[in-house]
């Protein structure tokens, strides 16, 4: 029940950074140039990254269980950490952090100064494909935690359901408001997330490897107390020799890049 409990919420919150950072762009997009394009741009974007879950699902279900830890676990621990320092950087300060509204604003003005160009049934080729890659790129991260998550747990269907309802919350609260999350705590999801993917990963490469763990799947909640101290210690610590006057909130992103 806890290795459960705990891929519910992992997938969960990795999802909804990545569909803020999404929505952001296609708010962006649609308010400027139309929603016609932008829908049919995020549709044909989840109609991939549903293909790419159905077909390496099934194919990863038949790697026998170890390997496929070990694999997983080991990928799983560069993919965390690599959102661990990350939040951890920014936390202490020498990294900015993503400032949803700029972004929005900039994507805002790139939008209204492009041409509006038609191919095949899409109205306006430029929406279509800014929605289309922004729910793509940041979506394979999401597909990727769902498959893995939900293989190794030998419950993908949970995975898929906590990534649904993490998109559907953020979708709603956007189309509500009409604007971009900025004030979803995005950098403090992704410290949350980072330290989930890597006790993960940490446990199930381990598991792969032949070693058993005390209290089974118990033992994560230790794994997750004992990585959580030390990023939080870190960045405590680079907090105290952190850069002076350096930009803390502006995101340096150009208008059209998806966020990560």
């Amino acid at each position: 029940m806890t290795g459960n409990a705990l891929l519910f919420v992992a997938v969960f919150l990795a999802c909804t950074v990545e569909a803020v950072e999404a929505l952001t762009i296609v708010l962006a997009v649609g308010v400027s140039r139309g929603w016609r394009s932008a829908i049919q741009g995020v549709l044909a974007g989840l109609v991939t990254l549903a293909a790419i879950v159905a077909v390496l699902g099934p194919a990863l279900s038949r790697i026998p269980l170890d390997a496929l830890r070990l694999v997983v676990g080991g990928l799983l621990l560069i993919f965390g950490l690599g959102w661990l320092r990350k939040a951890i950087l920014r936390a202490s300060g020498y990294k900015a952090l993503h400032d949803e509204d700029a972004i929005y604003a900039r994507q805002l003005i790139a939008s209204r100064a492009a041409e509006h160009t038609g191919r095949f049934a899409v109205h306006d080729w430029y929406t279509f494909t800014l929605s289309f890659k922004a729910v793509v790129l940041e979506g394979l991260e999401v597909a990727f935690i769902v498959i893995t998550f939900g293989s190794n747990q030998s419950n993908i269907p949970l995975a898929v359901l906590a990534a649904a309802v993490a998109v559907a919350v953020v979708v709603a609260a956007g189309a509500l408001v009409q604007a971009p999350l900025a004030r979803v705590p995005e950098n403090t999801l992704k410290f949350v997330v980072g330290v989930l993917l890597t006790s993960f990963g940490t446990f199930w490469a381990a598991e792969g490897a032949g070693i058993a763990w005390p209290g089974t799947d118990a033992a994560l909640l230790a794994i997750i107390a004992a990585v959580a101290f030390a990023a939080a210690g870190l960045t405590l610590l680079l907090r105290q020799v952190a850069p002076r006057g350096e930009p803390s909130q502006a995101s340096q992103l150009p208008a059209g890049e998806v966020a990560g």
